[in-house]
């Protein structure tokens, strides 16, 4: 009985040491597969909105009424609703006659570094597009609410300012790649955008 156990014992400590041999590789994370649409652009160019510009033909214009639970500045507040990727650029407008240009410029600096303790990098570019609007455009690195923010302003009568943001926790890792499809569409809408007056 006792030579039995010890053979049980023996086949059962090899059989572990063999299989202790096997190589692990551990597997990474992942994220769902993301089907993207194909690009096609349709123009917003609503009556009395001072602005007009081309948007995804998948995505859906929305005018933004309120602001934190209050009246927005102006009826030219919108939101540029991607439903699929539960996503939205909020767009606000402020005449320049009301405020100051640099108070304006300021605020859009502010709000973008207001990531900086989740951010590890902000970059921001100047742009003008072929119709001489000019404006800067931001890119925020890290887990932070929103990785792409613009201002587009003629310097004199209108200021506009965009930021995308989604209905979801912050992970860049797993909203790199819906960031960067939309990034592009930002950027379309920023290079087709004109001042109607």
């Amino acid at each position: 009985m006792r030579v039995d156990l010890r053979m049980r014992f023996l086949i059962l400590a090899v059989v572990f040491l063999m299989a202790c041999n096997s190589s692990y590789t551990p597997r990474p994370r992942g994220y769902f597969a993301i089907d993207f649409p194909e690009r096609a652009y349709q123009v917003f160019d609503q009556p009395g909105f001072p602005y007009r510009f081309e948007y995804p033909v998948y995505a859906k214009v929305l005018r933004d009424t309120s602001f934190f639970g209050e009246a927005t500045e102006n009826p030219w507040w919108i939101n540029i609703d991607f439903p699929q990727f539960g996503g939205k650029i909020h767009i606000s407008y402020k005449a320049i006659g009301n405020n100051q240009l640099n108070r304006l410029v300021n605020d859009a600096f502010v709000m973008t570094n207001k990531h900086n303790l989740k951010a590890y990098s902000i970059e921001d570019s100047l742009m003008r597009n072929p119709a001489g609007v000019a404006g800067v455009y931001f890119k925020v690195g890290g887990d932070v609410a929103t990785a792409h923010q613009f201002f587009l302003t003629d310097s004199t009568r209108h200021f506009l300012r965009g930021a995308l943001y989604f209905d979801a926790t912050p992970n860049e890792d797993s909203l790199r790649p819906v960031n960067a499809f939309l990034q592009a569409e930002m950027k379309h809408l920023i290079q087709t955008f004109r001042w109607k007056q």
